[in-house]
């Protein structure tokens, strides 16, 4: 099979030649930038300027020869623009590694701290202080008084709206369309993995973005009517932006990722009732609208112990989840496989981040992985990725031997 045929059979719940790999295809399947240059050294392979695609996890841009030597199916969109060397500046992570980052979204030098801005000129978002690792959110436009009429504007003026990977700003403006369309285009006649699209369409994630997240939840209990109308105001612009975004790259894509972090380590964020009157219908309805769109697979990026929201997801149309943290409450992977397995695709759950990936040894890493995959991939219905990003401070020995065991023959 080739890459691309790979994972669409394990999206299509048939058996493919091998399991089918992900390793940066998305924002929560990549690497530490920091991390990087020692994986290229344990690989044997030569130094390269680490790109950092995405300023506030700083995560690296994986290179060819390294996806290749991780027999790696998937690559996203994103990959396919920022070529130029225009399109980057000269940077030093937080271990004294220099880097470039998007030229659109270099970190000011701030006292004791750097900090990020929305589009470069609007408001700090996002600061980092010395000693910190990746950048945190200290803005949030809503806090202290919401307008629903300036959404839009909220929307651009919070860390995760204002601080864009590639292809970013390249593709902004009045031939904005026609460059995004050309540059997928030209992206899918060079690979042969399948290209994931990064929508967003995040709905919980964007209240908790601008009113913060305590005080979002508290609107969902104590305010639902106007929760209501937030929510609405909301999809209204996400399908608004999904049309053109389809138009443009619908035809080059073979899974397009929207976004909302539902779960938490002991189980979902909400009530399953509560999950279904403010979010499933809307979930539906721009999964649904994304499909009539494009032929695509939807896949949601969902963290924590979300098994009780499962059959709701999959009601709703959801083809796909990841990271599947297996470490949360009810995440096992041997049950869910069993519950859920013929229905939906784990797109993750192949290692275990938090405790095995950064704290236990090459061989037991090994005998993990080799666990996991036996457990989630057989009939389908499962695409190998660790259980969210790899983190700086995992052994690069303990990368190599989670990717050697999945590609490695079934015992």
């Amino acid at each position: 099979m080739t890459p691309r045929q790979r994972v669409l059979a394990a999206l299509n719940h048939r058996q493919p030649d091998k399991p089918a790999v992900d390793f940066g295809g998305h924002r929560s399947s990549g690497i530490a930038a920091m991390l990087y240059p020692k994986l290229r050294a344990a690989l044997g392979l030569p130094p390269r300027t680490v790109r950092v695609y995405d300023p506030i996890q700083q995560l690296a841009i994986i290179d060819e020869d390294v996806l290749e030597r991780f027999q790696v199916d998937a690559v996203e969109l994103g990959r396919g623009f920022a070529l130029e060397d225009s399109d980057w500046a000269d940077w030093t992570l937080p271990d004294g590694t220099p880097c470039q980052m998007p030229a659109w979204a270099l970190p000011e030098r701030q006292g004791r701290q750097w900090v990020l801005r929305a589009g470069r000129q609007g408001p700090v978002v996002a600061k980092m202080p010395d000693g910190a690792i990746y950048f945190e959110q200290c803005h949030w436009p809503f806090l202290e008084r919401d307008d629903l009429d300036t959404l839009p504007q909220a929307l651009a003026e919070n860390m995760w709206g204002g601080v864009a990977s590639p292809p970013g700003p390249l593709v902004q403006g009045a031939d904005g369309a026609r460059r995004l369309a050309e540059g997928a285009r030209d992206f899918r006649a060079k690979t042969d993995r399948a290209i994931i699209g990064l929508f967003g369409g995040n709905l919980l994630e964007v209240g908790q973005w601008l009113y913060r997240m305590d005080r979002f939840l508290m609107l969902l209990a104590a305010d639902p009517r106007r929760a209501h109308e937030f929510l609405d105001r909301l999809v209204e612009i996400h399908l608004a932006n999904l049309e053109p975004y389809l138009a443009a790259v619908g035809p080059y894509l073979d899974i397009v990722v929207f976004g909302d972090d539902l779960g938490m380590q002991n189980g979902p964020q909400m009530s399953r009732g509560m999950y279904q009157e403010f979010f499933k219908p809307r979930h539906a309805k721009m999964w649904r609208r994304a499909k009539e769109l494009a032929e695509v697979k939807v896949m949601l990026h969902c963290c924590g112990g979300v098994r009780p929201l499962l059959p709701d997801l999959i009601e709703a149309g959801l083809d796909a989840i990841n990271p599947v943290q297996i470490s949360c409450r009810g995440m096992d992977a041997a049950g869910l496989k069993k519950d859920f397995g013929d229905r939906i695709t784990f797109w993750g759950g192949g290692c275990d981040t938090r405790l095995v990936l950064s704290k236990a040894s090459p061989t037991e890493v090994r005998d993990h992985v080799r666990q996991q995959v036996a457990t989630l991939a057989p009939g389908g219905g499962f695409v190998f990725q660790q259980v969210h990003n790899v983190l700086a401070d995992v052994p690069p020995e303990n990368v190599l031997a989670m990717f050697d065991a999945v590609n490695e023959p079934p015992r």
